[in-house]
């Protein structure tokens, strides 16, 4: 079988103030919040996460989101697309550790630019 992307994980969302943004996606929109971290705020929408957070690097104040590609294992997953040419801004790593997996992520840019990431919860 071909190895090919197909469910998002998680979608980003750029906010200002991440207190402010927080508190409109859970009391006006009712979302339920998974979790939060320093900057950044998790919210369950339909299965896929959205994240709620500061830009943190060069080119991204502008980028109004960045889709996470769900993969059960991200170092066979990043072979692969290094196998087909694309480049990534750092190897798969360890982003958080949460009580019951670690999640990984791995940045890269498709052919205009617009940032995209590999996602994976490896659990303990």
């Amino acid at each position: 079988m071909t190895f090919g992307l197909s469910r998002l994980a998680q979608v980003s969302v750029r906010a200002n103030q991440v207190d402010r943004a927080t508190d409109f996606y859970e009391r006006a929109l009712g979302m339920k919040k998974l979790f939060s971290a320093p900057g950044m705020s998790f919210f369950d929408a339909g299965g896929v996460r959205l994240m709620v957070t500061v830009p943190d690097g060069p080119g991204l104040a502008n980028a109004s989101s960045v889709l996470y590609f769900a993969v059960d294992d991200i170092q066979a997953a990043h072979a692969a697309l290094v196998a087909r040419g694309v480049v990534f801004k750092k190897a798969p790593h360890v982003v958080a550790k949460l009580p019951a997996h670690d999640l990984w992520l791995a940045f890269f840019d498709d052919s205009e630019g617009n940032l995209l990431a590999l996602s994976s919860e490896v659990k303990r």
